[in-house]
């Protein structure tokens, strides 16, 4: 096997995922991990009833049946989840099972992503854990057999790579139009994949250059006002790619060793401000995996902080959407040029409208993922709203995810609050039963309350089972 830079950033990424071990893996790391496991797969359980989801799901059926994997939240007589927009949904409880792993990882990934509830990394750095790993990790535990603790461990390893790799690109490729998690998710994904099925550090290292050929993602949806399908197709297909570079890997195929860092590598043809030294910065010593967080709202992450802190002015001082005659933003320059979208032709694109999510939030509960339904691109008080909110860039902020908000009312007063983090933070955790209470909403479109609830279990005893929970 040819080998091109043995010192590379991927051959140290690979080395270290290859020598981790359980026992080498911190208690409140192993916690985080599997909080994020189980979050994702309840992300899967509601998302599988989206039309985009259900697509998505019939071409896996369709095209890879006769595998040992899962669809998660897919009813096993094949149709969507029971509280689907399929109305032949059945109240089975079983999910879908006998499709192949790649077909499995997309489909579950897509379905994770389907309703932007999934987990990210803090600061961003266009990374989605449990979208991209998770799907893929389970599929290869279902195609091999793997234990819960070789699933675990595995995570933790893909999840160190994955968040050194989104960091070191300072979050500059969606500057030049490419949808983040698509180009770093394969990354992630084949360390998950390919550890659960065994490869060393030198396969590794193939699988990683392979996945740089099998990076995808484009924002065009942003500006098209259609489309938006295809944001979620993009977490799905990283998972996909995850598994194809480790099943390729594992048959002696090879890809660039410098893929990361090299000349027309990763990071200089899909970023315009790569950090080379970030790649492998504290492996090791300091845990990626600790800065996971979770979403309180059914939207883009830009948006968290201020409904977070809208909805506190409106608990506050006891006014409503009635009551605004005119809102101001001052945010990250990101938010202004991507999320400025006054329009929305779809809810794809109004979840990730930081103005339309805000107005929203004026009148309907934002936790609520039924206020982000069809109706509400209709509703006139919402449009108005909309049209209402002044955005412009501003610097200085605590982070890309902060903002300054001002709210003026029409009785004459200005209320002001800096919007800063939102409950998921990793400063700003969720409690254990605020976690337990997420899984159980959002599985109950596909499973009856007790077997949620003993699937949670297994999930939060993950290195204990025989093999990986499916449900």
């Amino acid at each position: 096997m040819a080998t091109a830079g043995a010192a590379s950033a991927s051959r140290r990424l690979a080395e270290f995922a290859a020598n981790l071990r359980y026992e080498d893996i911190p208690a409140e790391v192993r916690e985080r991990a599997r909080d994020c496991i189980a979050d994702t797969l309840a992300c899967c359980v509601q998302g599988a009833g989206l039309p985009w989801s259900a697509a998505i799901a019939a071409y896996a059926r369709r095209y890879a049946g006769g595998g040992p994997c899962t669809l998660f939240g897919v009813a096993a007589s094949g149709m969507s989840a029971p509280g689907s927009t399929d109305p032949g949904a059945t109240a089975s409880g079983a999910f879908t099972a006998g499709v192949t792993a790649p077909a499995a990882a997309l489909a579950n990934g897509a379905a994770a992503h389907a309703f932007e509830l999934d987990s990210l990394r803090f600061p961003g750095a266009g990374v989605h854990p449990g979208a991209t790993l998770v799907p893929a990790l389970a599929a290869a535990c279902q195609e091999t057999g793997a234990s819960g603790r070789q699933a675990l461990t595995a995570f933790v390893a893909a999840c160190e790579v994955l968040f050194r790799i989104g960091a070191a690109t300072h979050h500059s490729s969606e500057k030049l139009g490419f949808h983040a998690p698509g180009l770093t998710g394969p990354y992630g994904a084949a360390i998950a994949a390919g550890l659960v099925h065994g490869l060393d550090a030198g396969r590794l290292t193939q699988a990683l250059g392979i996945a740089g050929s099998l990076s995808a993602g484009l924002l065009a949806f942003t500006k098209a006002g259609n489309g938006g399908m295809v944001k979620r197709l993009h977490l799905g297909r990283a998972a996909e790619a995850g598994i194809v570079a480790a099943g390729l890997a594992a048959e002696g195929y090879e890809g660039p060793d410098t893929i990361l860092e090299g000349r027309y590598g990763f990071l200089q043809a899909y970023c315009s401000a790569g950090e080379p030294a970030l790649l492998t910065q504290g492996l090791g010593s300091a845990w990626e995996t600790l800065n996971i967080c979770f979403k309180r709202y059914p939207c883009h992450v830009t948006a968290q902080a201020p409904l977070q802190a809208l909805r506190g002015l409106m608990a506050e001082h006891g006014f409503d959407g009635a009551d605004i005659a005119s809102m101001a933003l001052g945010c990250s320059e990101k938010i202004v040029s991507h999320h400025d979208i006054r329009d929305p032709a779809d809810i794809m694109a109004a979840q990730y409208s930081v103005p339309f999510c805000l107005a929203l939030a004026q009148f309907r509960d934002p936790e609520d993922p039924g206020a982000f339904d069809a109706s509400a691109l209709r509703d006139p008080a919402i449009r108005q709203a909309c049209e209402r909110i002044a955005l412009s860039a501003q610097a200085g902020l605590p982070s890309a995810w902060s903002a300054r908000l001002a709210v003026r009312l029409r009785d004459g007063r200005t209320l002001e609050t800096l919007a800063d983090g939102f409950r998921g933070l990793p400063a700003q955790p969720l409690s254990r039963e605020d976690m337990r209470r997420r899984f159980m909403l959002r599985t109950a479109a596909g499973l009856d309350a007790g077997a949620a609830a003993a699937w949670y279990d297994r999930l939060q005893d993950l290195e204990n089972q025989p093999a990986f929970p499916a449900g």
